[in-house]
């Protein structure tokens, strides 16, 4: 295996170590940055499953390619939203049970486990590929560790075990990109799962937080998303 989607998928890990720490350690942070980013990294995923990644599935791995792409999008909302209806992209404000924190992380794993077979898949593709679906993922992660280590925090977890909630969601990113090279389902269609996920992750997981506030900023910075996604698709050479 290449080291390149490691170190890549290292980098993505750190990214929900910190939004863990960033909660933990009380640190400051802007609740409309927040949305922004969320937004920012809406359009550019949501661009890269429809305009990449789908497509590329699709040629490679046919009919059944979209098929598995529609199972990856099933998967993560049984997982995140009908076993774990508390879950959501941004800090936790309210009290919350224990078993709902750890209902919430046993789903994020499953999507940060495939967060590195995206990354490992795009690379099996080309550079160029790898690098956006890179860029995709590492938008959403400081949000992502955010997310589960307030809800942690929430419920009465504390600070190191919601730091611990934060960095395991990094390794199972940094386990997906190991595991791609040798699962075969993986290596035939981890593509394709990687678009519905990815889809999920951007048009049903992010847009809700920011779709019915009122502010511009998050509505600008969803559409610049979608702009950075065919900027930066431009300057890989794809």
């Amino acid at each position: 295996m290449s080291h390149t989607p490691l170190a890549f998928a290292v980098v993505a890990a750190l990214a929900n170590v910190l939004g863990a720490l960033a909660v933990a350690w009380r640190a400051r942070w802007s609740a409309e940055a927040l949305d922004t980013l969320i937004a920012l990294a809406a359009g550019f995923m949501i661009s890269a499953s429809l305009t990449d990644i789908f497509p590329e599935a699709v040629e490679r791995t046919g009919h059944m390619g979209a098929v598995v792409a529609l199972l990856g999008y099933l998967l993560v909302h049984l997982t995140q939203h009908a076993l774990a209806p508390h879950f959501h992209f941004g800090e936790e404000t309210h009290e919350v049970s224990e078993m709902v924190g750890i209902s919430a992380l046993a789903g994020l794993l499953l999507h940060t486990f495939v967060d590195g077979v995206a990354i490992a898949s795009g690379f099996h593709v080309s550079e160029a590929l790898g690098v956006l679906v890179f860029m995709a993922i590492v938008l959403h992660k400081f949000p992502e560790g955010l997310a589960i280590s307030s809800l942690f925090m929430a419920a009465g977890a504390g600070r190191k075990r919601a730091i611990q909630a934060g960095t395991s969601l990094g390794l199972a990113t940094i386990l997906g990109v190991v595991l791609t090279d040798y699962l075969g389902v993986l290596v035939e269609y981890g593509l394709a799962i990687s678009a519905g996920v990815t889809l999920y992750v951007g048009a049903s997981n992010l847009v809700p937080e920011f779709q019915a506030k009122h502010a511009w900023r998050p509505q600008i910075a969803f559409f610049a998303g979608c702009g950075l996604y065919f900027i930066s698709r431009s300057v890989v050479g794809l």
